[in-house]
């Protein structure tokens, strides 16, 4: 098994044991933040690849979908349901902004690397500024979605 296999599987398990730490009380706020990240990340991860602005060479499914699914459908939707569980509510907007950039670049940090050093990603016509601004325009629509959604719970 090569180097991006042991990437995708060791993400899996990263993820899953991520699951693992969210409060019981706030399970539903995960739960909804996961699955409307998923509306957003199949729409368009789709987009991206089919405009040939990017690709994912080794990935899972490849057959069926030329999208990463270990990403697009997994680890970003549970990164997001962590950021939504644990986002700063009460605190100032510095700090809520401050918060927003902080997943941000490290998501963006991450997959730089990978797409440097594997053959998980490879980018056409794409940069690592797409990349960041696209993750915290995805953050900010999900998070605005879970405030609505559950609008008459403190979330």
């Amino acid at each position: 098994m090569n180097m991006e296999w042991w990437i995708l599987f060791s993400v899996y398990v990263v993820a899953t044991g991520i699951l693992f730490f969210i409060p019981k009380k706030k399970r539903r706020l995960a739960v909804v933040a996961f699955l409307f990240k998923q509306i957003i990340t199949f729409f368009w991860g789709l987009v991206a690849v089919e405009l040939g602005l990017l690709e994912y060479p080794i990935r899972l499914f490849a057959s069926i979908n030329r999208t990463s699914f270990t990403y697009e459908f997994y680890a970003f939707p549970v990164i997001c349901a962590a950021f939504n569980v644990w986002y700063p509510n009460g605190r100032s907007p510095l700090f809520q902004w401050g918060y927003y950039v902080g997943y941000t670049t490290v998501l963006t940090i991450v997959e730089v690397i990978i797409e440097k050093y594997t053959l998980l990603i490879n980018y056409i016509h794409w940069e690592w500024y797409i990349t960041w601004i696209t993750v915290c325009l995805s953050f900010f629509i999900a998070r605005k979605f879970c405030v609505w959604f559950f609008a008459k719970v403190s979330v």
